[in-house]
């Protein structure tokens, strides 16, 4: 597996994929940023007037909710229905699903109309698509009741997706298997962003890994090895430790990959 990862890297940087955003506009910057470290290519645009002309140059599209309007939705949909009959890889980030009513519907209205080939979220917004309760604070996760694991397989099977589950140790589940990743450091989440730069790095694995599974593995252990590398610089502080994050993205390689991987299937 770990040579896969190595693999799928060299292979992204050699095809410089063009990533398409509609993401919010937080962090829009760290996507754009953290895409370009990886090794793709970062387009923003969510204009309805422009969006399937957009997909269609491009290689992939990220979808996230974070500054959620329905607007930005029609034009998710839009996007979503055309990256799919080109057959280009949906990535979909469903941030604070649960904690208002509007972003379970329309969570669910973009489901409904896309295709999605890969869903990431922390456990409650998990927890929540995967119909268990589950305790979500704006944007931050709480607990969640019920078999988390068991109801995500059941979810994958029916949408035809790989759930990804970020968390102390990240979780990679589809309809028939599991990966458990234990690569990460907690200042990952002492900084706005890691998440959403989360689901740029999948949107760029998404390109040249034909099993999604196996690119969100890829995505989710490079990103926290690089978590990890950033803090053995030893930054004075949060935001330090972001650029070094950046950084350690751009520098990853197989020696790196190999001695830090943490990556079991269960």
């Amino acid at each position: 597996m770990i040579a896969g990862i190595i693999k799928n890297l060299e292979k992204l940087r050699e095809s410089k994929p063009l990533i398409h955003h509609l993401t919010n506009y937080v962090t829009v910057n760290d996507c754009a940023n953290i895409t370009l470290q990886i090794g793709g290519l970062p387009v923003m645009a969510d204009a309805i007037e422009e969006v399937a002309e957009m997909q269609q140059i491009s290689d992939a599209l990220v979808l996230n909710i974070g500054t959620l309007n329905t607007e930005l939705v029609k034009s998710m949909i839009a996007a979503g229905q055309k990256a799919n009959s080109l057959g280009h890889p949906v990535i979909l980030d469903p941030v604070g699903l649960g904690a208002t009513s509007m972003r379970t519907t329309k969570v669910g209205e973009i489901l409904a109309n896309v295709k999605v080939d890969i869903i990431k979220g922390n456990l409650a917004e998990i927890g929540i698509l995967v119909g268990l309760e589950a305790v979500v604070r704006g944007v931050e996760a709480g607990g969640v009741s019920g078999d988390i694991v068991g109801a995500a397989q059941d979810f994958a099977r029916k949408h035809q997706t790989t759930i990804a589950v970020t968390g102390e140790q990240d979780m990679i589940i589809n309809s028939s298997k599991i990966a458990v990743i234990s690569n990460g450091h907690i200042m990952m989440g002492k900084i706005s962003g890691t998440g959403c730069m989360c689901s740029s790095i999948l949107g760029a694995f998404a390109t040249v890994c034909v099993d999604m599974f196996q690119a969100a593995v890829a995505s989710l252990t490079c990103f926290g090895i690089a978590g990890e590398l950033a803090a053995l610089t030893n930054p004075p502080g949060p935001l330090a430790y972001k650029t070094a994050l950046m950084d350690c993205v751009c520098g990853l390689n197989a020696n790196l990959i190999n001695q830090y991987a943490r990556v079991k299937t269960l």
